[in-house]
């Protein structure tokens, strides 16, 4: 395998999982000794590895004991220690009897225990502490697996130079399982603290983005979860897509190649008896795996005379599987005794049409084995990926074998040339292994040759290139934004920017808007130059944003305008005050005004509530403290014109959601003008909005393009106003009428930074 160096950008590699790849193993004469091991997370990374090189932080598997750091080729391995109740609570307890079901489809019961989950939380600590140890400045720390989904924010905490990835091997649940987690906000926050995460299928990533946007103060953005600015730490965006893990089709073909593999399969085929048709199954011992399900609709081919018991053989390896788990032993005697009785009542002294064997085997005798197989059976009833599938197909050069898959594998998604099955369905099931029997060779041919193609373009070295790529790019567009950020300036200088969230059309409007005589630019405040808190009174315009805007308003022919929901008291809060001199803030929704006269917007220039509108606004503030002012979390902003209910410091979404409706009822039955926010409700006794305030502003100044940038559904009203020569620029996610979109406040300070450069020349670096 070809192609990995460089992808790192000279960082070191940490890898990260619960296990380390090795196993300890007694010599001949007594002696211990380390040797890889044939886990599925090691097949898919050893290559990686042995190119670029790596420290990798895990548990040396055995309990209680101290292990030295250690070397083998090019990894150099930390241990991290785990004892006995570290095993049984965090490992066998939450990892596996809670994480495990849950996100198999609860397969089998989940069971949830606070006790697990302290252990599991300590041990994710452990990791981190030990991971923040070792690596070196600015390193990619690459986590995996559902073991170590804390350590990504654990981490982040205590080392921010690194660039982290997360992947989970297994797959991702649905939304209405994951709610079932007690501690479903700590698991998605402490992924969240990655800059990559991720998944074996789309839906996985799909799922996750879905619920963290449900969980957390976070938006997604296609596949770019964009989590906001706090008061501890600054906004940035974390790419959580599907990367669907592979092997390394050409070892395993070369493998295949070799004359001593290939008389071992003729071998493995004579001590068969020789039978008409091999299949294969090859599994982890677990009940996810479908293996019940697979002896049963051999069984029932038997027991119908469907296939014939002499002239076929089933080869069931199922390798040893947490053994210590009430769960596997069950598995374990249940396949046993289904094995027994099959061949008891199929087989006779010289044949046994199903042979078990429950032991792993190396690489070579597996591939063997492939080579042996007529008919390779993989029925997960769920599964990421599958990397068995992959293999048998690589090994197939002879471009002969039938590929049973379940559609619940992640490996479907792209080995659509398989017979796809549902292992629930057993006549289904039955019908498939009746049809691989039967399958013409040239059928045969034209299916695996697709299934090769697939394979070998999407290789291990493909998935590692889009992984580590992606951290990479991460880690250099830090790099950049320490050092001023690049040329053009639209890249926000926190992460990186996928393309699709700043067009280049954004650009090239700006370019045409720039050389106008006369220029309105008008932006919103909260989530536009002013990253989204907690806290309101907290929020505080971006350096570079203000820096950009006060250049824009002393250039000739250039207006600035902030137009805010907030009231021109609560912009005075935030330091905003009234901008820069000259600029002109509208506030409360085009209801308040400074900096320019209207005729009818109150201000420092306008005019005042109506003593009618006074009573009115007194009999709401009554009722609205009333009812809502207790709550927790629920802020009351009052207004001039009216009253702002703000819902963003209340921690459980669904009660914040509930209490947003209950101000809406209340509003429409005071008579109020409703306006939905992010977390917030706005009631005004006056039908104002910012399309109108804007539309006002514009045709008080001299005639020229406008450029507004907002984030809310309050600022579509602004987008409406927009002509063809104007120039709207949506921040954040949502439907919009904005013909341009950037992701966060970073980059919208970076897009007024590049119009400043285009109108004046002047260059404004990053903040």
């Amino acid at each position: 395998m070809t192609g990995l160096q460089g992808l790192t950008g000279g960082r070191e590699l940490v890898m990260v999982s619960n296990r380390l790849p090795v196993d300890r193993v007694v010599e001949a004469d007594g002696s211990t000794a380390w040797r890889t091991s044939p886990g599925g997370l090691v097949t898919a990374v050893e290559p990686i590895v042995e190119q670029l090189g790596c420290v990798w932080v895990g548990w040396a598997g055995s309990a209680d004991e101290h292990v030295d750091p250690f070397e083998i080729g090019r990894m150099r391995l930390e241990p991290v220690e785990l004892s006995t109740d570290d095993v049984e609570l965090y490992y066998e307890g939450f990892s596996n009897g809670t994480l495990w079901p849950l996100y198999h489809d609860v397969i089998a019961p989940p069971e949830f225990h606070r006790q697990w989950w302290d252990r599991y939380r300590k041990v994710n600590q452990r990791f981190a502490e030990r991971v923040a140890a070792v690596a070196a400045e600015g390193a990619i720390a690459w986590i995996h697996d559902y073991q170590l989904q804390l350590v990504p924010a654990m981490l982040r905490e205590l080392r921010p130079d690194l660039t982290i990835g997360f992947f989970l091997h297994i797959p991702f649940p649905p939304r209405g399982l994951f709610e079932q987690l007690p501690w479903r906000r700590s698991i998605i926050s402490g992924l969240l603290g990655a800059d990559v995460i991720g998944f074996q299928r789309v839906p996985d990533a799909i799922s996750f983005r879905t619920i963290a946007d449900r969980y957390t103060h976070t938006q997604a953005l296609g596949n770019t979860m964009v989590l906001p600015a706090t008061s501890d730490a600054p906004g940035r965006t974390v790419l959580a897509q599907e990367f669907p893990i592979s092997i390394d089709a050409a070892a395993f073909a070369e493998v295949a190649r070799r004359p001593e593999t290939q008389d071992r399969a003729r071998q493995i085929r004579a001590e068969l008896g020789n039978p008409k048709t091999v299949m294969l199954g090859v599994d982890r011992l677990d009940y996810t795996k479908g293996i019940r399900h697979r002896l049963k609709a051999f069984d029932e081919l038997l027991v119908d005379d469907e296939i014939d018991a002499s002239q076929i053989v089933l080869v069931q390896v199922a390798s040893p599987s947490r053994e210590r788990v009430d769960a596997y032993r069950q598995l374990r005697d249940e396949v046993e005794v289904t094995v027994g009785r099959i061949n008891g009542e199929h087989g006779t002294i010289g044949h046994a049409p199903l042979v078990y064997l429950h032991r792993g085997y190396s690489r070579e005798e597996m591939v063997a084995m492939y080579l042996a197989a007529d008919v390779l059976v993989v029925t997960p009833l769920r599964d990421g990926m599958n990397l068995v599938a992959k293999e048998y197909v690589a090994c197939r050069e002879d471009e002969q074998g039938v590929l049973i898959l379940s559609e619940f594998a992640g490996a479907a998604d792209e080995l659509r040339d398989a017979l796809l099955v549902n292992p629930h369905d057993i006549e289904g099931l039955k019908a498939a292994m009746l049809r691989a029997v039967h399958m013409p060779q040239e059928e045969q041919h034209r299916r695996m040759h697709g299934m090769r193609r697939a394979v070998h373009d999407n290789d291990v070295a493909h998935w590692a290139s889009g992984f580590l790529g992606s951290m990479t790019a991460i880690s250099e567009s830090r790099a950049t934004a320490h050092t001023g950020g690049p040329e053009d300036g639209m890249t926000g200088p926190i992460s990186i920017v996928p393309p699709a969230f700043v067009p280049r059309s954004v650009g090239d409007r700006l370019r045409r808007i720039a050389t106008a005589s006369s220029l309105l630019v008008a932006t919103d405040f909260d989530g536009t130059i002013a990253p989204i808190v907690r806290r309101p009174q907290d929020a505080r315009m971006l350096p570079r944003a203000r820096q950009a805007l006060e250049l824009l308003n002393a250039a000739p022919g250039v207006r600035v305008a902030l137009l805010s929901g907030r009231s021109l008291d609560g912009l005075a809060e935030t330091g905003t005050g009234t901008g820069g001199e000259g600029w002109i803030i509208s506030g409360s929704h085009g209801s308040e005004l400074t900096g320019l006269e209207l005729p009818g917007v109150s201000g420092a220039d306008g005019g005042a509530p109506t003593a009618e509108e006074v009573d009115w606004l007194q009999r709401v503030n009554r009722r609205f403290e009333r009812v809502l002012g207790g709550e927790p979390g629920v802020r009351l902003e009052r207004k001039p014109f009216g009253i702002a209910v703000h819902t963003r410091e209340v921690r459980d979404p669904d009660q914040s959601r509930e209490l947003q409706a209950a101000a809406v009822e209340l509003g429409i039955a005071e008579g109020l003008h409703v306006r939905e926010g992010k977390e917030v409700r706005e009631f005004s006794v006056r039908a104002s909005n910012k399309g109108a305030v804007l539309q006002s502003i514009r045709d008080a100044l001299p005639s020229g393009p406008v450029l507004f940038l907002g984030d809310d559904v309050t600022d579509e009203d602004a987008f409406a106003v927009l002509g063809p020569d104007d120039l709207g620029i949506k921040v954040g996610p949502g439907d919009t009428a904005a013909t341009g979109r950037v992701p966060d406040p970073e980059t919208v300070a970076a897009v007024l930074a590049r119009l400043v450069e285009l109108r004046t020349g002047i260059v404004i670096g990053s903040d």
